[in-house]
Parts: C-alpha cells; sequence; structure tokens
C-alpha cells in the first residue's frame, strides 16, 4: 500500500512537470502548483514514516515551495479581484 501512496505523489508532480514541458500549463498557475504541493507532501509523509531524511527535506522543501507559491497566487487573485470591484463602484 506504501507504494500505491509513493506512485501517487510522484504521478502528481511528475504530471505537472510533463504539462508544463508541453506548454498545457504554466509553472505559475494554480493547478501545477496544486500538483506539486500535493504530490511533495504526500511524499514527505511517506518519507517521514520510513526515517528516509534525505527523502523528507527535499520532498519537505519541495511541499513548502509550492505552497508559497500557491499562497501569492491566491493573494495575487484576491487582489486583482478587489481592484476590478473597485474599478466597477465608482
Amino acid at each position: 500500500m506504501e507504494q500505491v501512496i509513493q506512485l501517487i505523489g510522484a504521478a502528481l508532480i511528475l504530471t505537472a512537470f510533463v504539462l508544463a514541458q508541453i506548454e498545457r500549463l504554466q509553472p505559475s498557475s494554480a493547478t501545477y502548483l496544486t500538483l506539486n504541493f500535493l504530490g511533495g507532501l504526500i511524499l514527505a509523509a511517506v518519507a517521514a514514516l520510513d526515517l528516509d531524511l534525505g527523502f523528507l527535506v527535499l520532498e519537505s522543501v519541495w511541499a513548502a515551495v509550492s505552497a508559497a507559491g500557491l499562497i501569492r497566487f491566491v493573494q495575487a487573485a484576491r487582489q486583482g479581484a478587489q481592484a476590478t470591484r473597485e474599478g466597477n463602484v465608482g
């Protein structure tokens, strides 16, 4: 079962990578960042359970960087929505 979970995590990250390489996703898109975040999080959890420190560091950083990108994406979307509302009010 653990290997199935690992394969799901890897598939999420690799799907994002392949779609970006064939220009179906932008690396700054919510979908790309979400796939990377979830894949990294899953693989980090597996690495933590297995006490695989190198893999844990790699995947934790991968997930953290993706999460930071998602936070920036959401903040930018909120600012854009707010600017649109404010522009439509006056």
